[in-house]
């Protein structure tokens, strides 16, 4: 058990080095990679688990970035309808934007729900969120060893192309 979490705070250590000095798309794809592989947990289980270590603003941003391929129409339908009353309903036709306050009001099991709804709806939001978590990389690190593994492998193999 002990060389797990030594395997687990180096790869925590080896992705702050490669997360600053890789050229970000790198980063952004090895990201993507890691959320979408079968070695890790479900997509909507590292959102959710991102969600809970963000602060305000990060977790607006990451809402902001689920909802985006979601129509309004299907934003009260998910999490319990909280995003439906958040934004009065959801039945007008322009696409809500979350505030820090109103994403304060999500849980991560509902964010673990809407990204979920996300992915089925759209499967390029695992390319998005992979986007947004290269802008912050510390959230990464709350995915665990195994995917940080992912991450710094598919960065490795994009700088030798």
């Amino acid at each position: 058990m002990a060389g797990t979490q030594n395997n687990s705070d180096r790869a925590a250590d080896d992705f702050d080095q490669v997360a600053s000095n890789a050229p970000r798309v790198q980063v952004a794809q090895g990201v993507s990679a890691a959320l979408r592989s079968d070695q890790t947990p479900p997509f909507p289980q590292m959102v959710s688990q991102m969600f809970g270590q963000s602060d305000p603003n990060q977790r607006a941003g990451m809402l902001n970035q689920l909802i985006s391929g979601l129509g309004p129409g299907l934003l009260s339908s998910i999490a319990g309808g909280a995003l439906g009353n958040i934004f009065g309903g959801g039945n007008n036709n322009t696409q809500p934007h979350v505030t820090p306050e109103q994403a304060a009001q999500m849980t991560p099991e509902q964010v673990q729900e809407i990204a979920a709804k996300a992915e089925t709806e759209n499967p390029g939001i695992v390319d998005r969120m992979g986007d947004f978590y290269a802008d912050n990389p510390m959230l990464v690190k709350a995915i665990g060893g195994a995917a940080l593994a992912i991450v710094l492998g598919q960065v490795a193999q994009g700088m030798r192309r």
